[in-house]
């Protein structure tokens, strides 16, 4: 178990993000683990092809420890909402070359008892080892990640996000953190992740103390976790909600003969869709037509009081309202 004791400045201070590094990092995982993230499974299976070309394919496969874990340096702190993927490449070059040995020993050696080859055979030059890593990542999003899988998987994390906000406010810590992540728990200002850590660090307590704590939501989870170094800047990942619209196979719902006569097919279909916050562009991919077509009848249903809206940096994301819902039930 790892305590986090938060202070209201803490707690007034806790943020949301998104990390492309840290999704490219935690989807390593699909490769010798793809049973756990089965709303993934056809997603990689069609990206297979290209993860087997890349040159330094087993260099990334080895930086997945057998229990899942992976070092921590792989997973920077986000320092915006939504930092650039490139920025997060630089934080990782950048990672203090006398941290990289400790931090492969605490992943790897607890459980799986020795260092990769492909990773030990480097320590002698760290900062040249984060630069291959870094390179590899960066291949590797390029290629198999930021095509098809990428545009997808953000439209979940941003609908999270929009999710996760309106029940701070509505709800406030008591109300995030309830909802928020297996083994997660909040009580008289700690936060406990019920987490199976290295040995050594087990009962871990850290005061957050002003540093900030960021919560990460992820499509590579199964529950709450954080740094395997407790000393690090707080960050807790949780699994994103919605992650079940990520099957490629997810048909639109057929709308019942009443709403379809009410609205019309196309703005019932879409009404059904919006039991989670998507895009435009998401709706349009899901409903197989063209974004212009999918704005009309979103202007329609947003004016009729049946959708809201929120702005996501860029975006803007639509979900029901609570009128748009009891018109569903």
């Amino acid at each position: 178990m790892i305590r986090f004791r938060l202070g209201l400045a803490d707690l007034a201070s806790a943020s949301f993000a998104c990390s492309a590094l840290q999704e490219a990092a935690l989807s390593l995982r699909m490769w010798g683990h793809p049973g756990h993230y089965v709303e993934q499974t056809r997603w990689f299976h069609r990206i297979r092809p290209d993860f087997e070309a890349l040159e330094n394919r087993d260099l990334l496969l080895s930086l997945i420890a057998s229990n899942r874990y992976l070092p921590d340096f792989l997973t920077p702190r986000p320092t915006t909402p939504w930092p650039d993927f490139q920025d997060e490449l630089a934080a990782l070059r950048a990672t203090p070359p006398e941290l990289v040995r400790p931090d492969l020993e605490r992943t790897f050696l607890p459980h799986d008892r020795v260092v990769p080859a492909l990773l030990a055979d480097r320590l002698d030059d760290p900062a040249a080892l984060l630069d291959v890593i870094a390179g590899a990542m960066d291949e590797y999003w390029q290629r198999c990640l930021a095509p098809a899988w990428w545009p997808r998987a953000r439209s979940v994390l941003q609908a999270d996000l929009v999710y996760r906000a309106r029940m701070m406010a509505e709800g406030g810590a008591d109300a995030l953190f309830a909802d928020l992540a297996r083994r997660l728990s909040w009580q008289g200002g700690v936060l406990s992740i019920h987490w199976d850590q290295p040995l050594t660090l087990a009962r871990a307590e850290v005061d957050v103390d002003g540093r900030g704590l960021v919560l990460v939501p992820t499509c590579f989870a199964r529950g709450a976790s954080t740094y395997i170094d407790p000393g690090q800047t707080p960050v807790i990942t949780y699994p994103a909600r919605g992650l079940a619209t990520m099957v490629e196979n997810l048909c639109p719902p057929a709308p019942g003969p009443a709403l379809r006569r009410l609205l019309g097919a196309p703005r019932a279909r879409l009404l059904l869709l919006l039991d989670e916050p998507s895009s435009t562009t998401e709706l349009a991919r899901r409903l197989g037509v063209t974004p212009g077509a999918v704005s009309q009848h979103l202007r329609v249903l947003h004016d009729g009081r049946l959708v809201n809206r929120a702005r996501h940096g860029r975006m803007v994301l639509y979900a029901r309202s609570a009128l748009g819902d009891a018109l569903c039930t």
